[in-house]
């Protein structure tokens, strides 16, 4: 059975709580053999954090979504500490820049941002980073902050492929997920093609970013289900021109690389 690997979810979204235990059994009968579960706030970490607790194979993941900001508590980054002292392997997600939602707080943003990016500096773990619209402002802080050593992963990159060069010297990962398939994105396909093998991983954003109907691989339609994941590695696969084996043990090795 091909090992597989979710670089980036969120199996704690309530979308997903009534069939959570369903996805859990089926995934572990799938071949998964670990999966990144991204916090986004405060609220949802003590659900992360009992999935991680329950299976051994799902790596926690705790941060502050720039979609959340406003929302934290005085205390936010004490709890985010704690959370990730008590959680032995446990990474930094969903943290991030974001100029496309409505009326972004870019000095805000900037604060909590680099005040989770250093803490993964402090610690040398993971983190799973969110850029929309802000490329530059993500550049510019990497360049005048510190990162971890073990490197960081941009999310479902949606960059250029100088971004992704400038990036990955930086220390950066790409992650691929099955929204790539659509027809609309073949200019980001092309740039996926160019990225070094070594940077790469495959995610499924669940319950976000709904592949196409071709990657759908149960009759849950209405979000994108965990249990897409081997249809994305087949499609990700495809578009490399790589063997499946292949394609997935170099997946095993990357993910190993940067979160274990």
């Amino acid at each position: 059975m091909i090992p597989l690997y979710d670089a980036h979810n969120h199996l704690q979204d309530e979308r997903l709580t009534a069939r959570v235990d369903e996805i859990l059994r089926e995934l572990s009968a799938l071949g998964v053999k670990g999966c990144v579960v991204n916090g986004t706030c405060e609220k949802d970490w003590l659900h992360v954090e009992a999935l991680a607790k329950q299976h051994a194979w799902i790596i926690p993941a705790f941060g502050l979504h720039p979609w959340f900001i406003k929302e934290r508590s005085s205390n936010w980054f004490d709890t985010l500490r704690q959370f990730l002292d008590r959680n032995a392997g446990a990474c930094i997600g969903e943290i991030g820049l974001d100029r496309w939602m409505r009326d972004p707080n870019v000095d805000d943003q900037e604060k909590v941002f680099v005040a989770q990016l250093e803490l993964a500096a402090d610690r040398n773990v993971s983190a799973s980073i969110h850029c929309l619209k802000a490329w530059g402002h993500l550049i510019d802080l990497l360049k005048r902050h510190r990162q971890p050593e073990r490197g960081f992963l941009i999310h479902s990159f949606g960059g250029s492929t100088e971004m992704a060069a400038s990036l990955a010297k930086r220390g950066g990962y790409f992650s691929i997920s099955g929204y790539f398939a659509h027809e609309r994105k073949s200019g980001q396909r092309a740039v996926f093609e160019k990225i070094p093998i070594d940077r790469l991983l495959v995610e499924t954003d669940a319950p976000d970013m709904l592949p196409p109907p071709t990657l759908i691989a149960n009759d849950v339609s209405e979000v994108n289900d965990p249990r897409n994941l081997p249809k994305i590695y087949d499609f990700a696969a495809n578009l490399l021109a790589i063997p499946l084996p292949n394609f997935a043990d170099q997946m095993e090795r990357n993910f190993q690389k940067l979160f274990t």
